[in-house]
């Protein structure tokens, strides 16, 4: 993390380090990028990478996110011991986001209902789908 970053980015920072510290995971790279059709990704090399937009959404909700992709480095898949996991650090995490921000596949997060972006994409003249999806 560099002195001049970002204020908020450098809050995001801090926040999935005193996550991945409470998870006990080591993340090898954690960067935040701009990304249209995910609020975040994990690769298997050990890179988690969030969505610019999600630093403008609210702290429950990027709680989850964090806290989804980090058991990734545990967890590669969405299985029942993720599942178990996800709900252990956040017992009341799903519930508190599912009408805003919750897709249907394997429990990941949509980017359907967010007018923002569509509003942002009307008003740029993009036709292109809103069916993005979380993982």
């Amino acid at each position: 993390m560099t002195s001049g970053m970002n204020p908020k980015r450098a809050a995001f920072h801090r926040e999935v380090q005193q996550w991945a510290e409470k998870i006990s995971v080591r993340p090898k790279r954690v960067q935040i990028q701009r990304m249209t059709r995910k609020w975040a990704s994990w690769s298997s090399s050990g890179r988690i990478c969030f969505s610019t937009d999600l630093l403008l959404e609210p702290s429950a909700f990027r709680e989850v996110v964090i806290v989804h992709e980090l058991i990734h480095c545990l967890v590669p898949n969405h299985g029942k011991l993720f599942r178990s996991l996800l709900k252990a650090y956040l017992p009341n995490g799903l519930k508190r986001n599912e009408e805003a921000h919750l897709g249907s596949a394997a429990g990941c997060f949509g980017r359907v209902g967010l007018k923002r972006r569509e509003e942002r994409d009307a008003s740029h003249g993009c036709k292109r789908a809103h069916q993005h999806s979380y993982r």
